[in-house]
């Protein structure tokens, strides 16, 4: 409402990651009423929304360099930086974004020479916005080069068939909403084989999952490898339904209320089965009703 609506009014389309405010049931009425069509994002894949993520990492690396001695100015650096970035030749649509949002090219920047200005005061004002914008482009250019390189180095082009069938890797950390380990980072890193039902778009897939498995089944083609009929991987998919010896809570020792993605949320010191009070862990609320419905 305060920067964007007030200008341009509301966008046709709204790419966002799945968290549960975008995937709830008023989100997604509310903008259907509107007009507004809404793309979340591929599972465990932060990359659909790229472009993004790329402005987000320049600007990082920028406010970094340009204000680690003073790490409170970095609000004061904001503007020329998004007047850089909008002004500039952008390979991809060819063009600036200024020019690609009202048509026209950006009013060219007049550089300062020293000594224009007749004032000590305004000379001296503007040779320093001149040096600050120099670094700006030096160090946002370099930023954008650097994560560039970096990226390509570890990317292969891969292509599946619809029935083929592939592995699925899962990152430990996203398997703590569906399964309690106590040791994550020994937890199994690909799944399966499944067969692919559907290829959406050029890098995603829609795999035939187990109908216990608690996770979407569409997938980056970076988190899928081809069967090879010789290697061994878990046959299962982490799911929200319990074995007869997981260990259950058995008891809410104390409450406390965390900051997550920019949202509140409750965390209980779980007793757990079957091991000491001084053993009891802090677990989200929310991922504890689901895998424990009738707790406490």
């Amino acid at each position: 409402m305060d920067n964007v609506y007030k200008l341009h009014g509301l966008p046709q389309s709204i790419v966002s990651d799945r968290d549960p405010i975008f995937l709830s049931a008023f989100w997604r009425e509310f903008f259907k009423v509107q007009g507004v069509q809404l793309k979340p994002s591929t599972a465990y894949h932060p990359q659909t929304d790229g472009q993004t993520e790329v402005v987000n990492r320049c600007l990082e690396m920028y406010l970094r360099c340009m204000s680690g001695n003073l790490p409170k100015s970095w609000a004061s650096w904001l503007s020329l930086a998004e007047f850089w970035y909008n002004t500039s030749y952008h390979t991809t649509i060819r063009m600036t974004p200024f020019q690609a949002l009202y048509g026209i090219p950006p009013p060219t920047h007049l550089p300062y020479f020293p000594k224009d200005a007749a004032g000590i005061s305004v000379d001296s004002a503007l040779q320093d916005r001149e040096a600050v914008i120099q670094v700006l482009k030096q160090q946002l250019t370099l930023a954008r080069e650097r994560m560039q390189f970096q990226a390509n180095k570890h990317r292969t082009e891969r292509t599946f068939e619809v029935g083929d069938k592939v592995y699925l890797r899962l990152q430990p950390y996203m398997q703590n909403s569906v399964m309690n380990r106590e040791v994550p980072k020994l937890a199994a890193r690909y799944y399966g084989p499944y067969p692919i039902l559907r290829r959406l778009g050029n890098v995603a897939y829609k795999l035939e999952l187990p109908p216990s498995a608690a996770i979407h089944p569409v997938f980056h083609v970076s988190l899928l490898k081809k069967a090879l009929p010789t290697a061994e991987v878990a046959a299962e998919l982490p799911s929200t339904s319990l074995p007869p010896t997981a260990i259950k809570p058995l008891a809410i020792l104390n409450r406390k209320m965390v900051r997550r993605n920019n949202r509140a949320i409750t965390q209980w010191l779980i007793h757990w089965e079957n091991s000491p009070p001084s053993e009891a862990t802090w677990e989200s609320t929310e991922d504890l009703q689901l895998r424990f419905p009738n707790f406490p």
